[in-house]
């Protein structure tokens, strides 16, 4: 990357084979741009000349404006407020079956439509199914731990917990039992493999970047290597899907793939306003509905043709279900294994803080664990023309939340780069502004699988610590600039003395 400097302002470009495909502008998002590829000068300078984000910013992703919204004020106005305004991620147009039916694909009424159904299979009540399963997937986990204990060596924690998520991953969502770390030649493991294997930084990718009408041209040039992997996803879920169908009721496995199957024979859903998980506002949807039914939809202001809308396809297709299956992957595999990582990184650096066989309720209220977790989430997060707040957003341009810059701006978090707990008590929350901490997003379009997230990770913290204790070795490298998921951790010891 180089550094440039026009009339003052701090300008990034990121260049690659001569062709401009990043501009980055710090302020003045309001300047009129004749060229996707031009600079227009503003008078604010960066602090020390470092290329530093502004609260509103803006950059050229090829031809495509982004505008990065780093004000908490106009992030709630965006993604709660104005969400009618702002409903869709960006649109990848190369992307193919399985993942072009996934949540984060899908638009407008699509994505309104899979998103109220799947929303009550996320339900507090709902995730308490999946307990089980992770204990499962946690066993295999503390073997292979006890394994590096008995080596007495420094050894990389990152596999075994990019090993486990996968395993838990392949449980819950695929409904399949597998050992990532012992048996990484098995075809679920060989096929997930290749998954995260894919890589942007391709010639081809680069030409969709800058010339984006071209993009749907990837779906059509062949591709031995994506089809083999997109086929095998799709032909195992329908496999589990005919086995399940033909099971009897009380033997299928309690998963959430039968948790998608299950819609297929209920009629409840949710409305728009009931989709923030972060904020539980679906668990405010039980409720309501509840009241409703007991009235007997008395005092329903509802239309006849809002609800008929709403009656309609309540049903999703085994597209759309092997859509949000391998959405797992993508969403899922990466954040919780990282979230995991940092999280031990950083306890190992703050022995005091390490945490007390837990069951769903009890993890949820280990608030000291929550706390840990919630530190390490601010530290390492997992990003029509119309105004808000003032501010002028030209039409078609995508919106950028910098979740990294709000969990480290000095403005909310005093000494933002230290590991400092105490953030997160319900007084300290309860003080600081809600959208200042999005490791999850909010409103409408935030994280459905966070609850899954959130538990598997606590439980296997919950089982690491009762058991052991994490320990920094020389290797690890100490400092916010560190390479967390490279530190590597001296010896797991037997746990003497638990935190209260």
């Amino acid at each position: 990357m180089c550094v440039v400097y026009v009339c003052g302002v701090c300008v990034c470009v990121r260049m690659c084979a001569h062709v401009c495909l990043f501009v980055w502008v710090c302020g003045c998002v309001n300047a009129p741009v004749c060229m996707p590829l031009c600079v227009y000068a503003c008078k604010q300078m960066c602090l020390a000349c470092q290329p530093v984000l502004c609260c509103l910013s803006r950059y050229y992703l090829g031809r495509r404006p982004v505008v990065v919204v780093a004000d908490p004020d106009m992030l709630r106005q965006i993604m709660v407020k104005d969400f009618s305004t702002f409903p869709n991620r960006m649109m990848i147009r190369a992307a193919t079956k399985p993942m072009s039916d996934c949540l984060l694909m899908l638009r407008n009424k699509h994505w309104k439509r899979v998103r109220s159904i799947l929303t009550p299979s996320i339900s507090a009540t709902k995730m308490k199914e999946m307990g089980p399963l992770i204990n499962m997937t946690m066993d295999t986990l503390l073997t292979n731990l006890l394994g590096h204990v008995q080596s007495a060596e420094s050894f990389d924690i990152h596999r075994c917990f990019g090993c486990f998520t996968m395993d838990v991953i392949a449980s819950v969502a695929f409904g399949t039992q597998v050992d990532s770390q012992k048996d990484p030649d098995d075809p679920f493991v060989h096929h997930a493999q290749k998954f995260f294997s894919f890589s942007f930084f391709r010639p081809i990718m680069f030409v969709f970047v800058a010339f984006p009408f071209l993009a749907p041209l990837a779906r059509v040039i062949p591709n031995k290597r994506r089809d083999e992997m997109n086929n095998f996803f799709i032909n195992c879920i329908q496999k589990i899907i005919r086995q399940r169908d033909e099971q009897p009721v009380e033997e299928r496995r309690r998963d959430f793939l039968q948790l998608m199957l299950d819609t297929r024979s209920t009629k409840e859903c949710v409305s728009l306003e009931h989709f923030d998980v972060v904020n539980h506002a679906d668990e405010l949807a039980h409720t309501h509905h509840s009241g409703e039914q007991g009235n007997g939809g008395a005092g329903s202001h509802e239309s006849p043709n809002r609800r008929s809308v709403q009656t309609q396809k309540r049903m999703m297709s085994e597209d759309e279900i092997v859509g949000q299956a391998s959405v797992f992957f993508l969403a899922g595999y990466e954040t919780s294994s990282n979230t995991l990582v940092f999280t031990c990184y950083l306890l190992a650096l703050h022995p005091e803080c390490q945490a007390d066989s837990p069951d769903y309720t009890n993890v949820q209220d280990l608030k000291y664990l929550d706390m840990d977790i919630s530190e390490a989430l601010r530290l390492y997060p997992p990003d029509e023309d119309c105004m808000v707040n003032g501010q002028f957003l030209p039409k078609g341009a995508t919106l950028e939340i910098p979740a990294g810059y709000l969990h480290y701006d000095p403005e909310n978090w005093a000494e933002p780069e230290k590991f400092i707990t105490d953030r997160f008590t319900a007084e300290a929350k309860a003080s600081r502004h809600p959208f200042v901490y999005l490791p999850f997003g909010a409103g409408p379009r935030s994280c459905m699988g966070m609850r899954l997230a959130q538990l598997e990770i606590k439980m296997a913290l919950v089982h690491v610590f009762r058991k052991f204790n994490i320990v920094a070795s020389t290797d690890t490298k100490v400092g916010s600039t560190c390479d967390g998921p490279g530190a590597r951790l001296q010896e797991v010891q037997h746990r003497g003395q638990h935190r209260h």
